[in-house]
This record gives structure tokens, sequence and C-alpha cells, in this order.
């Protein structure tokens, strides 16, 4: 561009409009802030739409930057360990601060195998909101220039400083990572114990457990994912009225998502790429989709041309409705026949979700991992 044309284009206000555009910073493997180093700034939206900074926190004798999120299984076994910590050490001059800094693009399906939500800005209220977090839980995945400055490895990850914000503790929350046992060295506790009595911090950095940052340049991985699943084979089976009955009384020994659908049915394609990704989610643990469509057999083939075009590689079954039958009585005794309809079995049959009509896939997962079978911990 022309200096000139540029410099003039800036007096009249059309070049910070393109300035102000986020950039994002490729991180790798950013290096981990060293003990006695000072805390790096940031200006990071909370999940309550307010903007922190450091400053924000600058009453505070002792800082607690806790770096988390929402899909990692070890992080979500912390939580209410951080709820808590945060209860306990209100008024004594402590704060605690949670950044997420993951890159959601950078986050494949098949890393949300233990959660509902992933790890966007709105996924963030969702799960704050569900949890009742008593502290900012911050949004650093547009940039990640937060993370890269601060440099944890896994979520979650411990950052202490005392009052002249040096680094004096970092590590992990404590020595165990299942969420219902007791943990027998509680370094973070140890360390905010130490730094609010003018001591030295007993252990000062430990190794950190959980699931690796993703950081954006781990784009390529999910787009090779999605790239690997659209090459699984994709097929289409008639079922009998014999199979049907077998196919609801769920002798799999997993969870079992059966949905029920029309190609004549808007709802049922549009919501069927829906069902695809559930499956992708959670189909490497105890679960399985399986889509059954209702059409006539002549239409065969035009019903496996969809599937195919949506990498439908989950079992896929065509079965004619008879109007006369007791199809519905059979899937279901309390469906009353519209479509599309959907139902998640447990093994040997019961039915704890069912849903006539469009689906709400945040509900839906939400009811597949917190079932016993599935869960949000290993």
């Amino acid at each position: 561009m022309n200096p000139k044309f540029f410099l003039r284009m800036l007096v009249i206000g059309m070049i910070p409009l393109i300035c102000a555009w986020p950039v994002r910073v490729y991180a790798g493997d950013p290096k981990t802030l060293p003990i006695g180093a000072p805390a790096p700034d940031f200006n990071l939206q909370g999940v309550d739409g307010k903007m922190y900074t450091l400053s924000s926190f600058k009453q505070a004798a002792v800082l607690i930057v806790i770096f988390t999120c929402n899909h990692c299984p070890t992080a979500q076994s912390y939580e209410d360990r951080i709820i808590k910590l945060t209860a306990d050490y209100t008024g004594r001059n402590v704060a605690v601060v949670a950044i997420m800094p993951n890159d959601p693009k950078a986050l494949r399906l098949d890393e949300l195998d233990f959660s509902d939500l992933g790890d966007s800005y709105d996924d963030m209220k969702t799960r704050a909101k569900d949890k009742h977090f008593n502290f900012p839980y911050l949004y650093d995945g547009k940039t990640e220039a937060a993370s890269i400055a601060y440099g944890p490895v896994a979520t979650p990850h411990v950052f202490i400083f005392g009052k002249n914000r040096k680094l004096r503790y970092c590590g992990r929350f404590d020595d165990m990572e299942n969420h219902d046992k007791i943990p027998t060295s509680n370094d973070a506790r140890n360390a905010v114990e130490a730094l609010l009595t003018d001591k030295e911090v007993p252990v000062q950095t430990t190794k950190v457990f959980g699931c690796s940052v993703k950081w954006s340049d781990k784009r390529a991985s999910v787009q090779k994912s999605m790239d690997k699943w659209a090459l699984e084979p994709v097929k289409v089976d008639t079922i009998t009225t014999a199979g049907i009955h077998e196919l609801v009384k769920n002798n799999s020994g997993r969870l079992r998502l059966i949905n029920i659908w029309s190609a004549s049915c808007i709802v049922c394609t549009r919501q069927f790429k829906q069902f695809i990704s559930i499956n992708r989610m959670y189909r490497d643990r105890d679960f399985e989709f399986i889509s059954l469509n209702v059409d006539e057999p002549r239409k065969k083939k035009v019903i496996l041309s969809f599937l195919q075009n949506q990498h439908a590689s989950n079992q896929n079954y065509i079965f004619r409705r008879d109007v006369n039958s007791k199809f519905n009585e059979t899937i279901d005794p309390a469906w009353k026949g519209g479509l599309p309809y959907t139902i998640l079995l447990e093994p040997g049959g019961k039915i704890f979700y069912s849903k006539q009509g469009s689906v709400d896939p945040a509900q839906l997962k939400k009811v597949i991992v917190e079932n016993h079978l599935i869960g949000r911990y290993p």
C-alpha cells in the first residue's frame, strides 16, 4: 500500500478497523514462567462480561492464577476443589482467577469424550453457571497471548504470586487427580498458607497432570481427524421386525442412541449432522449411535447417498414402517408417532431420554455424559 494513501486512510478512521482485528499467535510449546518472575499482565473477558487485568486483583496479598478449561476430565475433577479453595480464602486477602487457555478450534471432537461442552466462550459461560463458579473465569482462546506468557503445560496448572506479584509456586493443585479421593499433598494450599504467614513456600514447583493445552497450531490435527473420519465406510442395512425388537432390548452393554428418521422430513435431515458429531465424541467409550430410517426399501440408494454425504459411518438401518403394525409400541409405548424420534437406552432397554421432534444437542450431550456408564471422569 502507498504510504501516503495509508496515512490518509488512517486519519479518516478506516485503518483502525483493520488494525483492531485479533492476531493469533501460533505458540507451539511456550516456556513456563520461572519461579521469581513477575506476573505477566493480561486483559481478558470473564464469563460475567467484564474485562479483567492484573490490576483487577491488586488488593490481594496472594494471587492464584489457575489455567483450566471445560472439556478436560482432570480439569472438571478439580472444579469443586477450586470453588472450595476460593470460599475458604474469602476474606483472607487471597484472590483466585481462572483462565481458559485453549483455542476452541484446535479441539477435536474425540477429545470431548468426557464432556458435554467445548472450550468456547459461550461454553465457558454455561459451565460457570452450571457449577456456580465463585471466581472469575476468563477467556483466552482468541489469541492465547496471556497463556503463552504464563506457559501452562496442562489443565489445570496453578501459578501463585505473592504481594510483589513475583511467582512463588507453579505446578499442580494437589497430588490426587481422582475427584473422589483425598489428596495427601495439598501443594497449592501449602503455598498460600506459607505466603500468608511470610514463610518460604515449602515446595515451589511440581509436575502437572491433565489435558495438554490446545494451542492454536493444533488446528491442523482437527482437520486431519475430519479427513480421516470422512474416509470411513458408510453402509445401510435392512432390518426386520425381529431385529427392531433386539435393537430396543439393547444387549450391547453400552448406551445406545437411536434416531428414527425419514428423508422426506426436513427436521430429520437438518439435525442429522448433530448425531454424527455426538457419535464422534463418545463412540470410543461405552456408547453407540444407530440411525433407523423408515422410508420405503426402494429408496435405499437415496438413503445411502444421504448417509455418505453425512459421513455416517455408524450403524444405519432402513425399515418400512407399516401404519398397521406395532412398530411405534415396539420402539417406545410413549411415542405418538411423529418424526424424528430419538431415544437413549441403557443396557437392558431402559429408555432414559426420548424426544419427538428436533433435539437440543446441548441437553442430549449433558444427559449422555452424566449417565453412570459414561461420566465426566476416567
